[in-house]
């Protein structure tokens, strides 16, 4: 089941005509958003999620879509926890549900293993989320997460969210200037905490005691280890610091 166009639409496939540009080169602009109880829950962020798209849009000079037929149709689709919606070019929308993942408790506790990336591997646009995301699924196709580095080797993101470290007792996440996405989320965390925003390099990124990412699906995700071709980094993935990253997610 899915929403498109003003429509409910019971199938799990959908029509595109050959030339569309969403098919063609991924020319769409999508968020992603966990539902807390309801859409207007503090910790849902509808509000924060339609800005990031009527920015993109007002960016690219796309058309705006119906707003009104946007909420509707993602009203319709709350029985799942997450929703994705997309726009197109001409104002379309197209809203699908999903479940969390299985995994997600054991995530946010234990913590995951990361690789880094290819500096070839780069988002498309990365400061908005377009519907190109070849290079992000690529770096991730072998790895519970990748994280995605410049050409100079500096740390990034990783490919599904923004990334954090804790060192010299303070929180450090790489600064918007690096070309990162400005996700809800990160937005949210600058706001509360007392964060340093450099270039992430090696010499840094050796030195942190924690690590974590975050995205509005699975709010904050540990990072235990860093694979970086021969070298494996370890990070306490019940580092004390976490709580404060973990406190956002409280009703």
């Amino acid at each position: 089941m899915y929403w498109y166009n003003g429509n409910l639409i019971q199938a799990n496939t959908i029509e595109l005509a050959i030339d569309d540009p969403g098919l063609l080169y991924g020319a769409t602009v999508f968020t992603t958003l966990r539902v807390y109880e309801s859409l207007d829950s503090r910790l849902t962020q509808w509000a924060a999620h339609s800005d990031r798209l009527t920015k993109t849009l007002q960016a690219f000079g796309w058309e705006q879509p119906d707003w009104q037929r946007v909420r509707q149709g993602a009203e319709l689709m709350v029985g799942f926890p997450v929703l994705r919606i997309t726009l197109f070019p001409d104002g379309r929308e197209w809203i699908t549900g999903k479940l969390l993942p299985s995994d997600l408790a054991s995530r946010q506790k234990l913590g995951i293993c990361a690789s880094v990336a290819l500096s070839e591997l780069e988002r498309c646009l990365p400061s908005h989320k377009t519907g190109n995301y070849l290079s992000a699924w690529l770096a991730k196709a072998n790895s519970q997460e990748a994280i995605l580095v410049d050409t100079a080797g500096n740390w990034l993101e990783t490919s599904t969210g923004n990334i954090w470290g804790w060192r010299d007792r303070s929180w450090w996440t790489p600064p918007l200037s690096a070309g990162i996405l400005p996700g809800i989320v990160r937005s949210q965390l600058l706001k509360l905490l007392t964060v340093r925003s450099e270039p992430w390099t090696n010499e840094l990124v050796t030195g942190m005691e924690a690590l974590a990412y975050t995205n509005s699906v699975v709010e904050v995700i540990p990072i235990h280890t860093v694979i970086a071709g021969d070298l494996r980094l370890k990070y306490d993935p019940a580092h004390s610091s976490l709580q404060q990253l973990q406190r956002l997610f409280l009703p």
